[in-house]
């Protein structure tokens, strides 16, 4: 079974269910802002929440950049939880940087934002980069992967990165090294290392996840025992152990086959994840199943939890290809590139879902798409600290070029620590919603001191002594607001 290619031009789509979908109205999801071609189009990436309260994404083509043939070579943009827009740089590729960003931006601790992209870099077309780019737009390449074998460092970075608790990069490329894969571990400053080449062909086309045993997880697209992907761990040294190998022995791969996406670390310790085909379904799914969600120990016992197209019309979505994120209210939140209950798409295939599922398997399907609104979402959701989701479309909208969303449920504001884990002295950002005026900062009922920043969207603070494990909360002026994790002290 083939790779599905997202392309300008098209798409190529390739146990009874754990649990039921549960149909409910459509939530409200509003269309914030549609894609035109000069700033940007086909957003591949999700968003991510900034200091400034705005968020910040890439679309993998259009701008200004000329290098990359008619369709431009991507762009880096912020937006306002309101739609406004601002186009903060345009990608001008090979010979001067990278080109055609297919991953969201990480923000680190520090409020400064890296990303990677799939082609292009500074001394070469195809491989691709990893850069830094301020809350100003002003980009700065700290790598570029070769182009042309052998890659010894990989080539070709598909995914974003994650920001090891040594204070090192982590990523994955889809492509280069021995064999048809890498993770590498780079410093700030540039200096990459590979730690681990995949065997035989694997494509990770995801990226990592730190979980709290100080282990990277994640996933690849092909490989395995089965040839129809993986769940891996990593150390930060480089050693390397699959955790689980899909579809081993049925012939529908009920299991789950072929994940795009990486995993998350619930809560409750388990990493949870999607696969973008396999599964028990309703409809046909070119006879590999429609995609499931998974919840898997750190161990390696997996359980599926969901089979999508669980109705013969795949109202409750296909082929769901970005991670989850586990919002406020403990449940976790994700989107499909296909199905849904409106046929507006191609073949009536669908334009793609959002969902909710419980850690137990029951899931909602939150809203459809419909072209006008945006569809197929290629990336997840950000639940933003005003307690909305935000996403994207890579296509539909106003100009078919896709689309930026905020969809509400109706979960209430919440404050996010940046990062989740520190030791006592460490400095901790926070993240949250009109946080101006503020009055108390704890950590597990510890007070620390802090200062809000100028747009009330931040708060620098530090641990403080005799602090414990448990939840950081801020007073201000309209009540006190929670982080929607347990932050860890060290």
């Amino acid at each position: 079974m083939g790779k599905f290619h997202w392309t300008k031009q098209a798409y190529a789509v390739l146990l009874l269910c754990a649990a039921t979908a549960i149909s409910l109205p459509a939530q409200t999801l509003t269309t914030l802002f549609s894609f035109d071609d000069a700033n940007g189009e086909n957003p591949y990436g999700g968003l991510v929440q900034g200091e400034d309260g705005n968020l910040y994404g890439t679309t993998y083509q259009g701008g200004s950049g000329t290098s990359c043939r008619a369709y431009g070579c991507g762009t880096i943009f912020k937006i306002s939880p309101a739609g406004a827009l601002t186009t903060l740089h345009n990608f001008v590729g090979y010979p001067v940087e990278g080109s055609n960003p297919a991953a969201g931006l990480l923000l680190d601790n520090n409020g400064s934002l890296y990303g990677t992209t799939e082609y292009g870099g500074t001394g070469n077309f195809l491989g691709g980069t990893v850069f830094a780019v301020t809350p100003g737009g002003t980009v700065t390449t700290l790598y570029s992967f070769c182009a042309h074998a052998p890659c010894v460092n990989g080539t070709v970075p598909l995914a974003g990165l994650v920001l090891g608790m040594d204070g090192n990069f982590y990523g994955t490329t889809e492509d280069g090294g021995t064999n048809t894969g890498t993770i590498f571990k780079m410093t700030p400053a540039g200096t990459l290392n590979v730690i681990h080449n995949f065997e035989g062909p694997a494509y990770p086309e995801s990226g990592l996840v730190q979980g709290s045993d100080g282990n990277f997880y994640g996933t690849t697209y092909w490989g395995g025992a089965h040839a129809f992907g993986q769940v891996f761990k990593v150390t930060s040294s480089g050693t390397f152990t699959t955790l689980y190998s899909f579809c081993p022995s049925q012939s529908n791969c009920t299991d789950g086959a072929y994940p795009q996406a990486g995993l998350i670390q619930g809560t409750d310790g388990n990493l949870y994840g999607t696969t973008s085909q396999g599964g028990v379904s309703g409809g046909s799914c070119k006879g590999y199943g429609c995609g499931t969600v998974f919840k898997i120990t750190t161990s390696g016992t997996l359980t599926t939890l969901y089979s999508f197209c669980s109705q013969s019309d795949c109202a409750d979505g296909e082929y769901p290809v970005a991670a989850l994120v586990q919002a406020s209210d403990g449940n976790f939140y994700g989107t499909t590139a296909f199905g849904g209950s409106d046929s507006a798409c191609a073949k009536g295939e669908g334009c793609g879902t959002v969902f909710e599922i419980t850690a137990e398997g029951a899931l909602t399907t939150l809203a459809s798409f419909n072209v006008t609104n945006g569809q197929h979402p290629r990336a997840g959701l950000v639940q933003d600290t005003d307690g909305n989701f935000y996403g994207t479309t890579d296509l539909g909208g106003a100009n078919s070029k896709g689309t930026v969303f905020s969809l509400s449920t109706g979960l209430g504001p919440f404050v996010e620590t940046l990062p989740s884990y520190g030791t006592v002295g460490a400095t901790v950002g926070i993240l949250g919603t009109n946080l101006t005026g503020a009055t108390g900062v704890t950590f597990n009922g510890v007070p620390a001191t802090f200062t809000v920043n100028s747009t009330g969207t931040a708060i620098r603070t530090t641990v403080p002594a005799g602090a414990t494990s448990g939840t950081v909360q801020v007073v201000t002026r309209g009540g006190t607001l929670s982080s929607n994790v347990p932050f860890q002290v060290e």
